[in-house]
């Protein structure tokens, strides 16, 4: 995406690679390689505003996934405002930058927590790198969940797989929150996929017609893998009825364990996207 309707930071490497950042949740809108193909979706209707999350990109979830707790949907970091700590790009030519979030008279008003999260982006030719820590300020333990929600652009929904979720278990969310397993080898998208997988390996691969794609996560235990289908794509105000076709989100997750946090501790988390071809 060229344009967004609202304000973002443009980042280039050395070698052109482009990436468009909302300070409004922090959050990566756009990603395109070194060789001008974007990678990432997002929604021609996205908004930004207060209390308002952007559709696409890789939002921030936390401190909470979903409705799984008394907070808002997904928490309050995806809408949010961060503050640029710096951007530059390096000797080795990728670029850089560094976001903040810290509690707020607003965040400790829902969330009683004191907190600092920062996020790094750094990227180059065909890969991307996602770095969330989030350090707990206060005097007492933390519990909290989070995902990196990222909504990667493809070509062929029909037609991608994606590999390495083979036997393991998780939550479909499309049917009543059973539990499953996967025997599968390749999972393909048919119909409205949500699915949080337990425990899930360092890395998934993509494969979209000749585009395979890399997911690598570090601290991250589980993955979300999630495409609304024709019949909630309909019902979403900030995106058209038909563009469920041109993305899915696979996402670096931390639910089915929530990570409890003492105080002066700080954890890491982290989504690597490579374009392997």
């Amino acid at each position: 995406m060229d344009t967004l309707p609202f304000p973002v930071d443009e980042l280039r490497s050395r070698d052109g690679a482009r990436v468009l950042l909302s300070r409004h949740g922090a959050q990566v809108c756009s990603w395109r390689d070194a060789a001008g193909v974007e990678r990432l979706y997002c929604s021609p209707l996205a908004q930004a505003g207060p209390g308002q999350a952007i559709r696409g990109g890789v939002p921030v979830i936390f401190p909470q996934f979903a409705g799984e707790g008394s907070l808002p949907k997904h928490g309050f970091a995806r809408t949010q405002d961060w503050q640029l700590l710096a951007s530059t790009v390096l000797a080795d030519g990728s670029a850089q930058a560094h976001y903040r979030l810290s509690d707020s008279p607003a965040t400790r008003a829902i969330w009683p927590q004191r907190f600092d999260a920062q996020l790094g982006i750094r990227f180059k030719g065909g890969e991307l790198q996602l770095s969330l820590s989030i350090d707990n300020l206060g005097g007492t333990p933390f519990q909290f969940s989070c995902a990196l929600h990222t909504y990667l652009r493809v070509q062929d929904l029909s037609g991608l797989r994606l590999s390495g979720l083979q036997h393991l278990a998780y939550r479909d969310s499309a049917d009543g929150l059973r539990q499953r397993w996967q025997q599968e080898a390749e999972l393909a998208i048919v119909g409205e996929v949500d699915r949080l997988y337990y425990a899930t390996p360092r890395e998934l691969i993509l494969r979209d017609g000749a585009t395979h794609l890399s997911l690598l996560q570090e601290g991250f235990n589980d993955s979300v893998v999630w495409n609304p289908g024709a019949g909630k794509a309909a019902a979403l105000p900030d995106m058209p009825p038909d563009d469920w076709q041109k993305m899915l989100c696979v996402e670096a997750a931390q639910v089915g364990q929530p990570v409890q946090l003492a105080p002066g501790a700080r954890w890491q988390g982290s989504q690597t996207l490579r374009v392997l071809r």
